[in-house]
């Protein structure tokens, strides 16, 4: 995961005795996984004694080693809360090999079939939180379900939206969409690109950002991307960011009039709402959570999956109505502090943990 800019230090871990739950993160690259521990942990640990382990975490999460983790006392029950399959399997060698004491929780956003692996390690954790009821319906036992929700005062409308672009270097007069998000098939980048190609050369305000890393993989779907928009003439208004440092993707979601979500498949998805959040309506595909986050309408608009043609009427009808884009951007961001404040999920998880430690 890319380093936070901000110069804050790490706060101290709580003492050994003082620590109940080790949320990990086992993977060093940028995810939702890894947002979502990074958005939940500060919140936590208001309630909690919480600490993260693992790689390419900001400096500003309290923190244990790895090592430290593998090693804390028997005199206590914690909760080891896992996102991945990794991160269930170490929970169980910690607590059958080294005899650690840790209850297992582990949250599922996945909306598919388990593997046989999957299913095995869920079978064997002592809690599950899925966070979507479709998510919940794909598991072969109870889980509690939890949706996700944003830190309303990080992802927050911008003062000077204009100032904000000319300091990211951003057209401060374009009529900005925004996606953001590994560059694969799976996240609907090939559709939103075509939607752009047959809608922009109506309207000519209107630019294109894309963020998110492109990995080998995926080399070549980018690359015809790119190639298609290169013969198209827009390749100064439909751009990709590559990977970008985290609170610059914060101050992004501030830039944009508009964000698109038009994913094949989605285990929860949570862009649309630190996008709304930021007072920016969504266009995105029934697909994930999207369905239970956006008010087709009125804080966005929900297209078939796959439908690049409804897709493309979707980005006209909001790239013609500045005043419509206003408006709905507003409803977005009351939507979620009604309804999808990080509070109200944080101190769900938390009561989970209390249950699970007593």
């Amino acid at each position: 995961m890319p380093e936070a800019s901000t110069a804050e230090r790490a706060p101290p871990p709580p003492p050994v005795g003082a620590i109940e739950v080790v949320a990990p993160n086992l993977k060093r690259r940028l995810s939702g996984v890894t947002a979502t521990v990074v958005r939940l942990i500060p919140v936590q640990a208001r309630l909690i004694g919480i600490v993260a382990t693992g790689p390419g975490l900001p400096p500003q999460l309290p923190h244990i080693p790895l090592v430290r983790a593998a090693t804390l006392p028997r005199d206590r029950w914690r909760v080891w809360h896992a996102r991945r399959n990794t991160e269930m399997l170490m929970g169980l060698a910690l607590r059958h090999l080294l005899r650690r004491r840790y209850r297992l929780l582990f949250t599922s956003a996945a909306q598919r079939r388990h593997t046989g692996l999957t299913r095995w390690l869920i079978r064997r954790q002592d809690a599950v939180i899925a966070t979507s009821p479709q998510a919940a319906s794909y598991l072969e036992r109870p889980a509690t379900v939890i949706l996700h929700g944003v830190d309303t005062a990080t992802f927050h409308p911008p003062r000077d939206r204009a100032a904000l672009r000319r300091s990211l270097g951003l057209d401060p007069d374009a009529v900005l969409v925004g996606c953001f998000g590994r560059v694969r098939a799976q996240k609907g980048v090939d559709l939103l690109v075509e939607a752009a190609l047959a809608s922009f050369p109506r309207h000519p305000r209107a630019q294109l950002i894309l963020t998110g890393r492109i990995t080998p993989e995926n080399r070549g779907f980018a690359d015809d991307l790119i190639g298609r928009i290169r013969a198209a003439g827009l390749d100064r208004r439909i751009r990709f960011l590559g990977e970008i440092p985290w609170d610059d993707v914060v101050r992004h979601y501030q830039a944009l009039d508009l964000f698109a979500a038009p994913a094949r498949w989605e285990g929860f998805g949570l862009t649309p709402l630190e996008a709304m959040a930021c007072g920016v309506p969504v266009i995105a595909s029934r697909a994930g959570a999207y369905e239970a986050l956006i008010r087709d309408g009125e804080t966005g608009t929900l297209v078939d999956r796959g439908d690049a043609a409804a897709l493309t009427g979707a980005l006209e009808r909001w790239l013609s109505d500045d005043a419509g884009r206003g408006a709905a951007g507003r409803a977005a961001r009351q939507h979620v502090l009604d309804h999808h404040g990080i509070d109200h999920e944080a101190r769900a998880i938390v009561t989970l943990y209390r249950d699970l430690l007593s």
